[in-house]
């Protein structure tokens, strides 16, 4: 696909998701009041809910801190890794230059926003610095996403359906166990989940691809399937 056309493509798709992420950003930072009270009743009902539920609760704190981002990037530090011995290095590239462009977005964005965290009587738990984007939500869809476009090539059959599964239930439940640990806001969560696969989507359409397979079926890099290509992608 020709570097125009690939450019085009990601401005038309990292749009369809940027749109809504600028929304709420926007909504957030003019406190506007319909998505300040949507985000206090999710937050106390699901509080309630894990102050009565201490087993579900736990789960929630076991799940949080498994897909916490540092581990995250450890497991996409282990893909670069495989991948240069692969011999793929530009594949390599493009998922260090994902993972760490979608967290100094995150990084910058707490601060430019500067949104509290829920400010609970009886907490469950407690998480430090700024709350909008979720960088749980936002780390566990880079890496979710980057899995995947790396992978599909050798998944086949059941083991894709097995694969993108997986990436969306790591993606949904590490977003979710922040909302019902109170530490996040719902909006925050979106936020993080719409912002990471808008940074996948445009670094995966800028991505120089030589065949024209489709990327969500194929992945970036069809030719990681072939094991006896030893020159360098």
């Amino acid at each position: 696909m020709k570097l125009g056309l690939r450019l085009t493509t990601a401005s038309v798709l990292a749009l369809l998701v940027l749109v809504p992420f600028a929304l709420i950003s926007v909504l957030v930072t003019g406190g506007w009041r319909p998505l300040h009270d949507l985000d206090e009743r999710v937050t106390d009902s699901l509080h309630s809910w894990a102050l009565g539920h201490p087993h579900w609760t736990e789960a929630n704190l076991w799940l949080t801190n498994i897909f916490d981002p540092n581990p995250l990037r450890v497991a996409a530090l282990g893909l670069v890794i495989w991948l240069f011995r692969r011999q793929a290095r530009r594949l390599a590239l493009w998922v260090a230059t994902t993972m760490v462009v979608g967290g100094l977005l995150g990084v910058v964005l707490k601060l430019l926003v500067g949104r509290h965290r829920p400010d609970l009587l009886d907490p469950v738990a407690r998480a430090a610095g700024f709350s909008f984007p979720s960088g749980h939500a936002l780390n566990a869809a880079l890496t979710a996403g980057v899995f995947v476009l790396v992978l599909l090539p050798v998944a086949r059959g059941a083991k894709r359906w097995v694969l993108w599964g997986s990436a969306i239930a790591v993606a949904v439940l590490t977003g979710l166990s922040r909302i019902v640990l109170g530490v996040h806001w719902t909006s925050d969560v979106v936020a993080g989940w719409l912002l990471g696969v808008a940074v996948v989507t445009v670094t995966a359409a800028a991505f120089p691809r030589l065949r024209a397979e489709p990327v969500v079926e194929e992945g970036l890099d069809p030719d990681l399937a072939d094991t006896s290509a030893p020159t360098a992608r």
